[in-house]
């Protein structure tokens, strides 16, 4: 019988994995494991998975793939994407140490985002059969991911919205359906979403406006508004409350600080805004979620 899934036959563990997330929602969406192996090789299989290869690896390397039935011998370069969609026969050798994220894509949740989040109605195939093709704002979009994973004070909100980012662009760039709004779209790159996500993290005790966070993105509030909504599958106003809902219940496990100081820290304007807030993201009041 044939493994059941592309990890079962690597050849080494992963050292980052994000099956263990706790959050459901970001499982849902994709999961992400980063690999570093000596050189070997991987037998030819078909997987009812999407596969997508992130190289990180900067110096230029040989590997060898069998793709349904065809040999390509390649040089393999920083910031090349390799994607396999489900049902494409592959195995592999690589001649050097491999750096590399591995995407796994379960194909009816990737179509159910798509057409539920996005409004991209994808075909029966789902994504393009690309061997080989740089693309540096993906696999930018994927080291986030992985960053976010690996910080052990990583928020939870952040993971969710780079890994909605990173699907996003999958989509618009190899989801075989044409999007007429793709170049725009590509012009907010992953870096730009970094910038706003980060420049929430760091003033969420203050206020935050939205064209305050369209002039990270460099681009005007209105579109910045609209793209933001699609891919991170909030309003920019309800990304920030989710974050300084994040904060503060991180505070109120951790701390025994007055209920109004931790208001403060997290930004909303006084005890009673807190509380509200608080109890319709969680269906608890501070109070009764410390206790």
């Amino acid at each position: 019988m044939s493994p059941s899934r592309y990890q079962d036959i690597y050849p080494s563990p992963p050292l980052l994995d994000s099956n263990g997330l706790a959050r459901q929602s970001a499982k849902e969406l994709m999961t992400l494991e980063y690999f570093e192996a000596e050189p070997g090789s991987m037998p030819t299989e078909i997987f009812e998975q999407h596969h997508i290869l992130l190289n990180l690896k900067k110096e230029p390397h040989r590997v060898e793939n069998w793709r349904d039935g065809e040999h390509r011998d390649f040089i393999y370069h920083e910031n090349e994407v390799i994607v396999t969609p489900a049902g494409v026969e592959s195995g592999w050798r690589w001649h050097a140490k491999s750096s590399v994220i591995v995407i796994t894509l379960d194909p009816p949740k990737l179509e159910r985002f798509a057409r539920q989040e996005l409004d991209i109605l994808l075909t029966g195939e789902q994504l393009k059969n690309v061997p080989q093709f740089i693309d540096e704002d993906i696999v930018r979009a994927g080291i986030l991911v992985r960053d976010a994973l690996q910080s052990q004070i990583g928020s939870a909100v952040i993971f969710e919205s780079l890994a909605r980012v990173f699907l996003t662009k999958l989509i618009q760039t190899y989801g075989l359906e044409y999007d007429e709004d793709l170049a725009f779209s590509r012009s907010f790159t992953c870096r730009r979403y970094k910038r706003v996500l980060d420049f929430v993290a760091a003033r969420f005790n203050q206020e935050i406006t939205v064209e305050a966070m369209a002039e990270q993105a460099a681009i005007s509030p209105y579109h910045f508004t609209r793209l933001f909504k699609q891919t991170i599958g909030q309003s920019p106003y309800q990304f920030v409350i989710s974050y300084r809902v994040e904060q503060a219940k991180a505070m109120l496990e951790r701390t025994d600080r007055p209920l109004i100081d931790i208001a403060h820290a997290c930004g909303f304007s006084d005890q009673a805004h807190f509380s509200r807030v608080f109890k319709q993201a969680t269906g608890l009041t501070p109070k009764r979620w410390r206790a």
